[in-house]
This record gives structure tokens, sequence and C-alpha cells, in this order.
């Protein structure tokens, strides 16, 4: 089946594509993001449920909750943008993003 085809054949099934111009797209859990950057976003409706596909390289990163951070920049002097960076780098690790910013 070609392309044409399977249009016409999805129009038949009331079934419409289109794409979504995003720079970004994140979803957010409850551990963890997952960020995709400039991705292609296909969202695909029929009879009123809506479906969105995202295709693209995706970065995981750990959730950062308030007391993590604050308890960084306590043990270590550090500002709020450096302890979130720490967090970061270490993978949501306190201990690591302690050792990482006091050595």
């Amino acid at each position: 089946m070609n392309d044409r085809q399977m249009r016409m054949m999805m129009k038949k099934m009331g079934i419409q594509m289109k794409e979504i111009k995003a720079e970004r797209v994140i979803i957010e859990t409850a551990e963890k993001n997952y960020v995709f950057r400039n991705p292609a976003v296909t969202v695909m409706d029929m009879k009123g449920e809506k479906t969105y596909q995202i295709v693209g390289e995706v970065t995981v990163q750990p959730k950062l909750n308030e007391e993590d951070i604050t308890l960084v920049m306590e043990q270590t002097g550090k500002g709020r943008e450096e302890a979130e960076r720490a967090l970061k780098d270490a993978g949501g690790d306190i201990a690591q993003a302690i050792l990482n910013l006091t050595s």
C-alpha cells in the first residue's frame, strides 16, 4: 500500500493526522523527567480520541526535590544553581553530589 492509499483509507475511517512543530517535550514521572529535544510530534485524531507520537533523542533526568537541593546547599555551602547542577550530574545521588562539590 502506498502513502496516498494509506491517507485515503485513514480519511475514510475518520482518522486525521497532523504534525506539531515542537522544540522540546517533557514527560514528568514521579522519579524522572524524560526530555525530548527537537522532537517529531504527530497527533492522530480518531473520532475524538487523540494519540500523540513522539520521536527523537531523549535524555533522562532525575527528579530533584526541594529537600535534596537544600541539603546539598547546607552541606557544601554552595548556591542553589550549583547544588541543582551537582545533583543532576550525580543522577540524583545526594552523597555523590556533595562529594563532587567538596572535592
